[in-house]
């Protein structure tokens, strides 16, 4: 690898949009087969900095410098030209197309093919996939393939337009974690190849296992650069936020009178899950984790009504409940925070207040019309007391940071008052400060008496905030015990090959 020569030198770059400055006066530079983490909370200004050097986004001052050549302006054509691509979160791909198609089509609207010609889309996607060791079969649609091979589809789209450095955005959100190493394995081989990486993630374990070199931002403006093997996640997380994050370990001591919040016993649908039984107790915050597809999402979305059990019992207070629709759920005390906000959590053309009236209506109905005094009422108490950071509960929810998006879902549940609170992924896509917020109102929900479970793929997001913790893979609890009485490593090695291998 050639470490002198710079592929991307921003100098001085500043974009404002009307009340805010994204960019202020950043510099950066990403030398060829780089891997360059960009970090920030969420509003720090690294998705401004990644839509002007695509050429996506007008910049209003500065210099981007790409392979020596000095654009004070740039269009998406010179950014392609010069070999920047961008592989977005959502990876931008056409469902219906086939892997050939898609990895082609831009090289195609670049080049000005006018006409579709099968043998050469096929060439060109064989080459690209050829250059990361990667064989797919280029007939097949997108939409039949895994998340991980999409990714494969995506990179390997940049790499027939000859790119040099490639940004990717939050890349292993949906990835299982033998997903996540396939991923880190092609971005070594980009290394090699001397293509540069810019990686832009919140997991900070994932930063240090794959960065050379990190520029963080906040509020517009570099931080720093650094060099990653100079930094931990403490120091990472100070410069991210501007203060110290702290991480509160939950504590909770069972008292043997309570009566269980929830007991289900036996619950299964096949192929999900089978003979899962478990209590929650008041207070009592569960950590459930495993790989993706274990059967942990299905599992809740069964409890809350929407995967109907083939047979066993939920006990809610002692009593056998019946629950079929999410009504029934919301009757008997259960509340879902789902895994993907944008879709199942929230409305995002309406406002905060409305969303977070969304799950009682029924109790703010008055002859059939809402009770617009008491719909306000109830969204502005939530407002302030889960701290959402906006100017009025009036503005469309979708204007939101992703925290303050996230707080808005759980809001909504709250409001119904809920004695088991089901969280699932529940800071997925969420900056660092943000998390650390929302594990501490889980945290005092708790204190106060609910009951919660928590289903997360981070290992120290369950670890830290759950006093008893529960394995599952292919449907199953494998394996369950308090926090004290194990430890990540354990619990990482449970996930990836199911044997609980050495004790804590």
């Amino acid at each position: 690898m050639d470490d002198t020569k710079t592929v991307l030198k921003i100098v001085g770059l500043s974009k404002a949009f009307p009340g805010v400055q994204a960019l202020d006066r950043v510099d950066m530079q990403v030398r060829a087969g780089e891997v360059h983490c960009l970090v920030g909370e969420n509003g720090s200004g690294k998705s401004t900095l990644i839509s002007s050097v695509s050429g996506a986004q007008p910049f209003d001052s500065g210099e981007i410098v790409l392979n020596e050549t000095s654009y004070p302006s740039l269009t998406p054509k010179q950014s392609m030209r010069e070999g920047v691509q961008v592989i977005f979160q959502d990876m931008s791909l056409f469902p219906h197309l086939s892997v050939a198609e898609n990895i082609a089509f831009n090289w195609m609207l670049y080049n000005n093919r006018k006409l579709v010609h099968p043998r050469i889309i096929n060439e060109r996607a064989k080459a690209g996939l050829e250059k990361l060791g990667e064989d797919l079969d280029l007939r097949v649609p997108v939409q039949s393939l895994t998340m991980a091979q999409k990714q494969i589809v995506a990179i390997a789209r940049a790499i027939v337009l000859d790119a040099k450095i490639i940004f990717m955005d939050e890349p292993t959100t949906a990835l299982a974690k033998h997903e996540i190493e396939a991923l880190f394995k092609i971005i070594e081989g980009l290394r090699e190849n001397d293509i540069s990486t810019v990686f832009v993630s919140h997991k900070l374990d994932e930063v240090f296992r794959v960065s050379d070199n990190i520029t963080v931002l906040r509020d517009g403006k570099k931080v720093g650069d650094f060099v990653a093997s100079d930094l931990d996640e403490e120091s990472l997380a100070y410069h991210m936020t501007g203060k110290e994050v702290m991480y509160r370990e939950y504590n909770y001591t069972p008292r043997a009178d309570d009566e269980p919040v929830i007991r289900l016993q036996n619950l299964t649908r096949e192929p999900h899950f089978r003979n899962i039984n478990l209590e929650v107790r008041p207070g009592e915050i569960v950590g459930i984790t495993g790989p993706l597809g274990a059967g942990r999402t299905e599992l809740a979305l069964a409890v809350f009504g929407l995967n109907r059990p083939q047979s066993g019992q939920i006990y809610m207070g002692g009593q056998e409940v019946h629950i079929t629709s999410p009504k029934d759920a919301i009757e008997n005390g259960i509340a879902l925070v789902p895994e993907d906000r944008h879709v199942q959590g929230l409305f995002e053309t309406k406002s905060i207040a409305d969303n977070l009236v969304a799950s009682i209506l029924e109790r703010i109905t008055r002859r059939t019309l809402i009770d617009r005094e008491k719909s306000d009422e109830t969204a502005q108490q939530w407002f302030r007391n889960l701290r959402i950071k906006a100017t009025s509960p009036d503005i469309e929810v979708r204007t939101l940071s992703g925290g303050n998006q996230q707080r808005v879902v759980i809001g909504k549940w709250l409001a119904s008052q809920p004695k088991l609170l089901i969280l699932d992924g529940p800071t997925v896509g969420i900056d660092i400060a943000s998390k650390s917020s929302i594990h501490e109102m889980v945290h005092t929900l708790a204190e106060q008496g609910m009951a919660i479970i928590i289903i997360s793929d981070e290992i120290a997001e369950v670890y830290k905030n759950s006093t008893r913790l529960i394995v599952m893979r292919e449907g199953e609890f494998i394996h369950e015990s308090r926090r004290e009485d194990i430890d990540q490593d354990v619990i990482r090695n449970l996930i990836e090959t199911g044997q609980l291998g050495a004790t804590a």
